[in-house]
């Protein structure tokens, strides 16, 4: 669980250091992406065997590229014409698009608003370490999100979009003035961190195996507690910031008396860290000139 939130935690940071607002559509689109999954799958098992583990990384892929394209319209018809207005007309345009994308989803016509059996993307196994028993979906979630980790640490530090974002990031004007495209680069990190949230939708569906509409709503609100515990804008600590929230949720579920409130757990540490340590774990506290 806390590898999800680390993939869900990456897309709010992400569009949080290049634009400097909150991204609150971000959670539907990880919905989006698990729905892709549910549709794709069919398809995918007519080309290859089912519950195969090249049909799961295709649908994987299919999936995350659907979310790509997503993200780059949602910022191209909903943010981009705002871009110059106060933030506080950007988040409330976003709030918009996540109610929008929810209620359009619950049509009849789109998805229903009753849950949906995700189908099974690859064959069930266990595996037994010294009488501890794992899961083998759970194992290859954690691998998997530890892979586009380290994809995603790569494309940020090594490659020429990546230091572009990172300039964007530091100084917007700046960045222009030295010949990187503004558009191109916040629809591609918007793109990206969509990407990221589909494959979060599909690990997430493969563990849960029930999909509906409205499943993005509070998983992205603790992706997003998630990313503010790590220190919104820092990649790193947004994976761990999700990391510690689904170990703390995952204890607090098999303590007696507590289990009950583990959903609240999520809300408690955003306010714990917004009395306390506001710039989060690996944040830093910054002076902004008035």
């Amino acid at each position: 669980m806390g590898a999800i939130y680390a993939l869900i935690a990456l897309g709010y940071t992400m569009v949080y250091g290049v634009l400097r607002f909150i991204n609150f559509a971000h959670g539907d689109v990880f919905m989006l992406g698990a729905f892709a999954g549910y549709f794709l799958s069919p398809a995918v098992n007519k080309l290859l065997p089912a519950q195969s583990y090249v049909g799961g990384a295709l649908v994987l892929v299919l999936a995350m590229s659907a979310c790509a394209v997503i993200g780059m319209v949602i910022e191209y018809l909903a943010y981009r014409p705002l871009r110059s207005r106060p933030k506080l007309t950007v988040l409330i345009t976003a709030i918009s698009v996540s109610l929008f994308i929810e209620y359009t989803c619950q049509n009849d016509h789109v998805f229903g608003a009753a849950p949906h059996a995700f189908p099974k993307l690859i064959p069930y196994t266990t595996w037994n370490f010294a009488g501890l028993v794992l899961d083998g979906n759970q194992v290859i979630v954690f691998v998997t999100s530890a892979l586009l980790l380290v994809a995603l640490r790569f494309i940020v530090q090594k490659t020429r979009v990546g230091m572009a974002m990172r300039a964007l990031s530091f100084n917007e004007q700046a960045a222009a003035l030295m010949g990187v495209n503004i558009n191109s680069i916040i629809s591609f990190t918007f793109g990206l961190g969509s990407a990221l949230a589909g494959a979060g939708g599909i690990l997430f569906a493969m563990n849960y195996a029930s999909i509906d509409p409205l499943m993005g709503v509070q998983t992205g609100l603790k992706a997003f507690v998630a990313a503010v515990l790590g220190g919104i804008g820092n990649l790193a600590g947004a994976a761990l910031g999700g990391l510690i929230l689904g170990l703390l949720e995952t204890f607090a579920g098999g303590i007696p008396g507590v289990s009950n409130y583990r959903d609240g757990i999520a809300f408690a540490i955003l306010i714990l860290i917004l009395l306390f340590k506001p710039a989060g774990l690996l944040g830093k506290s910054t002076v902004e000139k008035v």
